[in-house]
């Protein structure tokens, strides 16, 4: 249970919250979410998923960072 300000408690599960940060856009090379680094699969299937399994995906969402850091251009590619 969780407390509220002006009210009762509210129920709460005990469960990983999703990784989701409203930033949609797939990768187009590396087929992962540029928000929260997670699989279209991962994503699809997220709230079917165990915590062991969600827990598992969240401790490897950091390693997959630096996939999404390689430049793709930029001024450097159209001046020289």
């Amino acid at each position: 249970m969780t407390a509220t300000p002006n009210g009762p408690p509210v129920w709460t599960r005990a469960e990983i919250e999703s990784p989701c940060i409203k930033v949609c856009v797939i990768h187009p090379v590396e087929r992962i979410c540029t928000g929260c680094l997670r699989t279209m699969d991962e994503i699809g299937s997220w709230s079917r998923m165990t915590p062991e399994a969600r827990r598992a995906i969240m401790e490897d969402l950091p390693a997959r960072a630096p996939r999404l850091k390689k430049r793709r251009g930029g001024r450097r590619a159209r001046v020289g």
